[in-house]
């Protein structure tokens, strides 16, 4: 048991019977003679639903024990986003509610986290940022403006919003979390120069 002080980013726990994994944790302090509490982000395991709870600080959960296993994302099958055990050749569906939204970055033979429960996966753990290439945007532009932003759209199909120097073909770093463009993979430099 775990009290809701100790809730950490990346703990399951049950919640009135659901198991939940834990994305966020924050301890508010009370105004005057109100005690604190805790807010955390909550996803649902089995239906991928978000939530936003503020439980007591001394309020006690079951914590749940994940096993962990890196694995190798295959191909999409539907509604099932499929990964193998590179060592066992296992290989595991697991439904896109709840690979979440960085399902779309997901490529042939992208190694990741998958955490089961109960030998149930329950979660893919994606790396914090990812490179991608753009596939589509308005030709560069060098202005002296630093916060101008065009749209482009990668590989994947995903659109965000890049700086105007950023052209077609450039490879790109986003941030998985948020969706957002982080910075320009440059490529290596040439030795002599």
């Amino acid at each position: 048991m775990v009290t809701a002080m100790q809730l950490r980013a990346g703990m399951a726990v049950r919640l009135d019977g659901q198991i939940c994994k834990i994305l966020e944790a924050e301890f508010k302090a009370g105004a005057g003679q109100q005690g604190g509490n805790v807010k955390a982000r909550l996803q649902n395991v089995s239906t991928g639903r978000l939530s936003e709870p503020h439980f007591r600080p001394d309020e006690r959960f079951e914590e749940l024990e994940l096993q962990r296993h890196t694995m190798d994302f295959l191909y999409r099958d539907g509604d099932n986003a499929i990964f193998m055990n590179p060592e066992s050749y296992e290989q595991a569906e697991v439904p896109v509610s709840i690979v979440g939204p960085s399902q779309a970055f997901l490529t042939d033979g992208m190694r990741v986290t998958v955490e089961f429960f109960e030998s149930r996966p329950i979660s893919v753990v994606f790396p914090p940022c990812i490179e991608v290439k753009v596939a589509d945007t308005a030709p560069p532009a060098h202005s002296g403006q630093d916060n101008a932003w065009k749209e482009a759209q990668l590989e994947n199909g995903v659109k965000i919003h890049v700086p105007l120097f950023i052209g077609p073909g450039e490879l790109v770093r986003v941030d998985l979390r948020t969706g957002k463009y982080l910075d320009r993979v440059r490529g290596e430099k040439k030795k002599g120069t």
